[in-house]
């Protein structure tokens, strides 16, 4: 009887071979669309002056009588305009030496920690424009341009009675993703699925021409959320994005990351900082459909 063949196994095997790793991988990063659909506007300290003239009633003619004194017409201005200041998300990242110094290869510890971090101040960012208090979308619609459901869950002709609010020029709507998919159960009830549109290599829904973007930023409370209809750029009078260029130590527009210093445990410190806002430029720039229902579904025969 011969002896068994033997031969190296699976797992001593593995302790010569190299392992193929991926860079850290953060479950919560999204595209953060907003972001990258907004027009940015650089601005001068940090502060942006947003200038409107008064709706007064402004005299003219039209073909006038040759011996007709001709009226006197002018605008007024504002004489305390709103300024929008530059906000910050900011934090800190601390890396121990030894850390760093030791285990560097394949990837760069430092690098690593901060690009997550860079990522969910970039979250952070694209929430802040949605929601803070002072300049958040959701918080700077005007009262005139804020509408309700017909009836509660979010129907095409919601969305067309929120075109009418915003109907100079309107570029996106902008939805949380079980908001989208409870307008699209409504038309599909109504026979009218929405056509889609490819934008940055992505497929959108689309309502009457215009992509309904997807944002998880826009909160769903009591299993109702918001729809936003924006107008952007400030050619077209609409909403701006704001933020603050040449910050020492930039990474990125507006973003900067600078070296704190080592303390006396051996770690190096940095500083994360992320300066943005948003502006209004006209109120109807930005229409709100408010509490929309997002958990109502239809039963088909």
């Amino acid at each position: 009887m011969t002896d068994p063949v033997k031969f190296i196994g699976e797992r001593a095997a593995r302790q010569l071979s190299n392992t193929t790793k991926t860079p850290p991988q953060w479950r919560g990063a999204t595209p953060r669309w907003l972001v990258q659909l907004l027009p940015w506007v650089p601005t001068e300290a940090g502060v942006y002056r947003v200038n409107q003239a008064l709706d007064e009633k402004f005299s003219v003619r039209c073909t006038p009588d040759p011996n007709e004194v001709l009226p006197v017409g002018f605008s007024d201005y504002e004489a305390q305009p709103r300024e929008y200041v530059l906000s910050s998300v900011t934090t800190t990242v601390a890396v121990h030496t030894r850390i760093s110094d030791l285990y560097r290869s394949p990837m760069d510890q430092v690098k690593e920690q901060l690009t997550l971090a860079v990522d969910k101040l970039k979250e952070k960012q694209e929430d802040e424009l949605i929601n803070n208090k002072n300049y958040g979308l959701v918080h700077n619609a005007d009262p005139e341009q804020r509408i309700k459901p017909r009836k509660g869950p979010p129907t095409p002709d919601d969305l067309d009675e929120l075109i009418a609010l915003v109907w100079k020029e309107p570029s996106f709507f902008l939805a949380h993703p079980k908001t989208i998919a409870a307008f699209g159960r409504e038309c599909t009830r109504r026979g009218v699925p929405p056509p889609t549109a490819t934008l940055f290599g992505a497929p959108f829904l689309t309502w009457r021409g215009l992509p309904l973007i997807p944002c998880d930023k826009l909160r769903i409370q009591d299993n109702k959320s918001d729809i936003l209809l924006l107008r952007t750029g400030e050619r077209k009078r609409g909403v701006v994005g704001l933020f603050q260029p040449g910050l020492p130590g930039e990474v990125s527009p507006s973003l900067s990351v600078r070296l704190m210093g080592i303390n006396p445990q051996g770690a190096a410190q940095y500083l994360l900082a992320l300066y943005c806002s948003t502006a209004v430029l006209v109120h109807d720039a930005l229409g709100v459909l408010e509490g929309v229902t997002v958990n109502h579904y239809h039963e088909y025969p």
